[in-house]
């Protein structure tokens, strides 16, 4: 997010909160703005309008808490939290406050899915009946603090990664999930955490998504689109295994962490504030999806949607953007300024962790999940 906060033009960041001397004197010579050591200093003291929460997940509650009883707006990262009655706790404190909660960045604020969702509810080619998606990655093998290796701490794929893919499955099946039924995957006995997951979500629409994940370094999803990564940046094919090989210098837990932290904001080999975008970036993706309706498969891809409709294949294209996640801050913006219900509300947010809850549940006890907590686009309740 470091683009988008420096370059959005909607906004302006004026403090920060790190538990870093390194990345709090970084931040200051950046953005020439104080930092501070806690949360609640920085809401007391500073000039603000929103916070944007972006602590490991077992804080969120505690710190979006904190930030709505000061009277601030709240982007919470996702995951939301790591247990629902969390998300409840800051959707009620947001609620108590008056102030807006939005959950992200996910992946479906993309501009290429919410064209699909846009194009999806024109009606022209029917409701979507089967949601396909398909996502291998590197993520197991990036380095990682102990907590993101255990599943029981919100860490590996099902958390941190199914939360983009559920998000994206949801806004383009409805968002009623019904039930779900998953199986998880744990293959590296040194990483020990689900690498890889399956989930078959039936919604009550009547239709599925079938998703899968995988963050074990090999097939990699962005041959599919034109190695353009994740972040819509180009990515180079031959690199191939680099996660992997840059990871084997750390012998231990500990020289693991050291090397997350060392890459991290005010880290000897972080990054600094950009001063520009880059010029060659196409829109951020998800790896593979294909909505298929009664009339037409649809196919966001990082340079607009295609469809495959009865008689032709139609492209619809998307200009390149000029900052990256601009989706984000336009929602928070109109949310703050223009009291705009966000799309990515607490309630949203809380509703994707739930049936990222129950593919570990379902895993688990080997079946299907019922659902409770679901919530459409709108807003509105199963």
């Amino acid at each position: 997010m470091l683009p988008t906060l420096s370059l959005h033009p909607k906004l302006d960041v004026v403090a920060a909160v790190d538990t870093r001397p390194e990345a709090r004197k970084r931040f200051e010579a950046d953005f020439d703005a104080k930092s501070y050591d806690t949360v609640q200093n920085m809401c007391a003291e500073a000039a603000i309008d929103a916070v944007y929460v972006t602590t490991p997940h077992q804080f969120h509650a505690e710190h979006a808490e904190i930030a709505a009883q000061a009277g601030k707006h709240v982007l919470v990262e996702k995951p939301m939290a790591i247990t629902l009655e969390d998300c409840t706790r800051m959707i009620r404190a947001a609620n108590d406050n008056g102030v807006h909660l939005l959950v992200g960045h996910s992946h479906s604020y993309d501009a290429p899915i919410l064209e699909a969702r846009r194009l999806i509810q024109t009606g022209d080619y029917g409701p979507p009946r089967l949601i396909t998606g398909l996502n291998f990655t590197d993520f197991v093998y990036r380095p990682r603090r102990p907590e993101e290796l255990n599943t029981a701490q919100g860490g590996g794929v099902v958390f941190s990664q199914g939360a983009h893919q559920i998000d994206i499955a949801r806004l383009l099946g409805g968002g009623l999930v019904e039930t779900v039924y998953a199986t998880t995957g744990n293959y590296d006995p040194t990483r020990p955490t689900d690498g890889a997951y399956s989930v078959l979500m039936k919604f009550a629409s009547g239709g599925v998504a079938n998703l899968t994940y995988s963050g074990y370094a090999h097939f990699d999803t962005d041959e599919f689109t034109g190695w353009r990564a994740e972040s819509g940046l180009a990515k180079d094919p031959e690199r191939y295994g680099a996660a992997r090989q840059a990871l084997a210098a750390a012998k231990d837990p500990a020289a693991e962490a050291a090397i997350k932290a060392g890459r991290a904001y005010g880290g000897p080999n972080g990054v600094n504030r950009p001063r520009e975008a880059p010029t060659d970036r196409q829109h951020e993706n998800f790896g593979l999806f294909v909505i298929s309706c009664a009339q037409a498969d649809i196919r966001p891809m990082p340079d607009g949607v295609r469809v495959y409709a009865d008689k032709a294949i139609d492209f619809h294209p998307l200009p390149d953007p000029i900052v990256p996640r601009t989706e984000v801050i336009d929602e928070l913006h109109a949310a703050v300024f223009d009291n705009a219900p966000p799309l990515h509300s607490g309630e949203w947010g809380r509703a994707t962790l739930e049936v990222c809850r129950a593919i570990v549940q379902s895993a688990d006890e080997s079946r299907e999940i019922p659902l409770k907590h679901q919530v459409t686009p709108e807003g509105l309740r199963a």
